[in-house]
């Protein structure tokens, strides 16, 4: 956000979420998908950009606390098996999806790593809240201190293929080559103007 701006920022996750949607799309009969959303007020405007979505707001003083309540609600709802799916990394797919929840047949959790040291997607086969206890969110022991937590707990886990996720304009840099595709025209220059600048 320093480089881009607010407005800038939101135009540049919501595209990158955009493309996520699209590309976790499921076929028919594969899985249902539920938006968690944040804050609570903004429902008007999320019901406005994903209508016929099952959306619902965050629920949770942390990240952690985040996760814990969705899969909470996709288990109350009858998933047998669930994942959540941050909205940074559009290379995420309804492959990915795919093969981390078919994954759980054999594991009880299912990781998807970032190059950062967090992860883009975990897939567990029941509520598993106090997996999300003791961990600094948002720092890069966060894979790590995840991993570490759930061989505590004696739990199975599958590792995904790493993919890389979009937290800072070196991020967007290091990804450029594939990114302006995503982008209007006018998210698309702000951006390139950020990265041409000296002290960049």
């Amino acid at each position: 956000m320093p480089e881009l701006g607010a407005e800038g920022a939101a135009e540049l996750y919501r595209a990158l979420a955009d493309e996520e949607i699209r590309r976790t799309a499921p076929r028919p009969g594969e899985y249902g998908r539920l938006f968690f959303f944040a804050p609570a007020e903004a429902r008007t405007a999320i019901e406005a950009w994903l209508p016929g979505e099952v959306l619902l707001p965050q629920a949770g003083d942390d990240l952690g606390a985040r996760m814990a309540a969705a899969f909470a609600e996709a288990f109350r709802r009858g998933a047998r098996r669930a994942a959540v799916i941050g909205t940074d990394v559009p290379w995420a797919s309804r492959r990915v999806v795919v093969d981390a929840l078919s994954a759980l047949a054999a594991h009880d959790v299912v990781i998807g790593p970032t190059a950062d040291g967090g992860y883009y997607l975990l897939a567990l086969d029941r509520p598993r809240p106090e997996l999300f206890q003791g961990i600094a969110w948002s720092t890069p022991s966060v894979l790590a201190a995840t991993a570490e937590r759930a061989a505590g707990l004696g739990l199975r886990v599958r590792m995904l293929d790493e993919l890389p996720d979009i937290d800072t304009l070196e991020d967007v840099r290091a990804h450029w080559d594939e990114l302006p595709a995503l982008l209007t025209d006018r998210v698309r220059q702000r951006v390139e103007r950020a990265l041409r600048r000296p002290d960049r």
